[in-house]
């Protein structure tokens, strides 16, 4: 579920001074429309099955705000995101439209909403466990390799091996089932 960044009965009373149920339909609209956007690495998932989707604010102008997280900083498919909600949004008869990112909170995998998890594993891609828990604060440095060991998204069996550390984009790890012999890629947890 995606939730709004800010409250919006805020939003709305500042919003051209339309009706705060025309300004909050609209918001919802821009919302679905944002929330449609394929994933530019893994198509068979929205922004918003991703959880990278943060939510849609109006500003007192009536310009939409649709915030995004990256899965990480340096993702290199973040412009291509951007591009495609802006014109998503457009497209749904918006023309006035920010994308912004948001950096903290940081993006984790326990985002990932489980209509998502349950299309990775339909499309043989094992979904993340939970990721680690942390302490608030500096996040301490680990140099040996935190490994976990997913199930065969095709069998389910619970024998697999892992090929290597990355797959075909470095949040994911290529894996071996020692019971169908099947390789598949694992989204690691972060």
């Amino acid at each position: 579920m995606v939730t709004t960044r800010h409250d919006t009965d805020r939003a709305a009373a500042h919003a051209d001074g339309a009706s705060a149920a025309g300004v909050e339909a609209a918001r919802e609209r821009a919302l679905a429309a944002a929330a449609a956007v394929p994933d530019p690495e893994l198509p068979m998932l929205t922004l918003a099955d991703l959880g990278i989707l943060r939510g849609v604010d109006v500003d007192e102008d009536g310009t939409l705000q649709v915030w995004i997280t990256p899965t990480y900083s340096g993702c290199p498919a973040l412009t291509e995101m951007r591009a495609d909600v802006d014109r998503s949004v457009r497209a749904a008869g918006f023309d006035r439209v920010r994308v912004r990112t948001a950096l903290s909170p940081a993006w984790t995998t326990d985002w990932i909403t489980e209509e998502g998890r349950r299309k990775l594993a339909d499309h043989g891609i094992s979904p993340p466990g939970k990721a680690p828990r942390r302490d608030p604060g500096p996040v301490p440095l680990t140099l040996l390799p935190t490994r976990t060991v997913p199930r065969c998204p095709l069998c389910g069996a619970a024998d697999t091996e892992e090929l290597s550390r990355f797959g075909a984009t470095s949040c994911k790890s290529l894996h071996r089932c020692r019971s169908c012999l099947e390789p598949f890629e694992h989204v690691k947890e972060i």
